[in-house]
């Protein structure tokens, strides 16, 4: 018991449920889970050579899975020095230096050529930004014939006053969600023709959605990490109440759009 009342040092009181879900130990977290993830790759047709760019890459479990699977060379950007730490680190652990380069990167000016990559991903990035910009930069950075494959949390039905100023007001602050025609005109404004759709619901904080994305194993160290501060279990303690209010309206959303070639 007293390890729960030690001092963590980080402020994590004022951390993002992201930064925070990664800091506990957490390797799947995005609006889908494993599950928008599998669809992603089932869309993405990805082959052994290709380039890819995993944007917003986080813990780097996606572009690790990406060069293991289907022996893709993977650029992983995220803008949080906390997340590419871990992803660093995750990267060393997995054995795949030499295909997975991490690097700090914005998705509002990323670094890279026009055309650079087969693949571009973004798992649950362009709506804490500006969406239209940021769809933008992804196609920008896509191959003429290439695919960009972007996960987002949208309304799977309009959601109570309370629960829209719960989650967008205290939980993500800053966050911005649509229903699912107004994504997908987000990315066909961008660019991006032969749209694909997948969508389903939030259930990445539910028991079971926790169990299916991290494994016994892992879930529960989640879990051991969650009580091994006091400041951890006050933030669960605020954060799981609110997120529950709004798992009832929330969803994900898959977008897979195809970079016309160029004429």
């Amino acid at each position: 018991m007293a390890a729960t009342l030690t001092r963590p040092k980080l402020d994590v009181k004022s951390l993002d449920p992201y930064t925070f879900l990664a800091v506990i130990g957490k390797r799947v977290i995005h609006p889908g889970g494993r599950r928008s993830t599998e669809e992603l790759f089932s869309l993405a047709a990805l082959q052994a050579g290709q380039k890819a760019l995993d944007v917003g890459c986080g813990v780097a479990t996606t572009a690790i899975q990406m060069a293991r699977r289907f022996r893709v060379a993977v650029t992983a950007v995220d803008i949080s020095p906390l997340m590419l730490e871990r992803a660093r680190s995750n990267v060393r652990r997995a054995g795949l230096e030499r295909d997975i380069e991490v690097e700090q990167g914005d998705i509002l000016g990323l670094r890279f050529p026009d055309g650079r990559f087969d693949r571009v991903i973004a798992e649950a990035v362009t709506m804490f930004v500006d969406r239209q910009r940021a769809a933008r930069e992804l196609v920008r950075v896509c191959r003429p014939g290439g695919m960009v494959l972007a996960t987002e949390f949208f309304w799977r039905q309009p959601p109570t006053d309370e629960a829209r100023e719960i989650f967008l007001g205290q939980v993500c602050p800053g966050m911005q969600l649509d229903q699912l025609d107004g994504w997908v005109r987000i990315y066909q404004d961008a660019g991006l023709s032969a749209i694909e759709v997948r969508s389903g619901p939030f259930e990445m904080m539910t028991p079971r959605g926790f169990l299916q994305d991290e494994g016994l194993v892992n879930a529960f160290a989640c879990m051991v990490r969650g009580l091994s501060h006091a400041a951890y279990v006050r933030k669960m303690a605020w954060l799981m109440p609110r997120i529950s209010r709004a798992v009832p309206y929330l969803g994900y959303i898959l977008v897979r759009g195809v970079k016309p070639a160029a004429r």
